[in-house]
């Protein structure tokens, strides 16, 4: 069974609810499976790290951890945040999702 998702890599969301409510960024990540996503400088996290090859001073890091997509909404290109519709393409008969506020395609 697949599950259908309507934020992809790349998107730019805005957050719903939780700490990071109002702030927008850019989709990091998807986790399709846990139904999560990972947004760019939203719902950081404070690690703390031993020294490794990649960082050899370790320390305290700041990382973003995963938002559940239903709190998240997308961003569309007037940057208004909308609820996303499918519909078939009449040109190459794929299907694209839809803004519904304003009906234009999401690229």
């Amino acid at each position: 069974m697949s599950i259908k998702v309507h934020i992809k890599k790349g998107d730019n969301v805005k957050i719903l609810a939780g700490n990071s409510k109002g702030k927008t960024g850019k989709v990091l990540e998807v986790e399709v499976e846990s139904y999560k996503a990972i947004v760019e400088n939203v719902n950081l996290a404070t690690k703390h790290t031993k020294a490794n090859a990649k960082n050899p001073k370790g320390g305290i890091l700041k990382q973003e951890m995963p938002i559940h997509i239903s709190n998240l909404m997308l961003i569309d290109g007037s940057g208004k945040a909308t609820r996303v519709g499918y519909k078939k393409d009449e040109k190459t008969n794929k299907t694209v999702r839809v803004s519904k506020k304003s009906g234009e395609v999401i690229k």
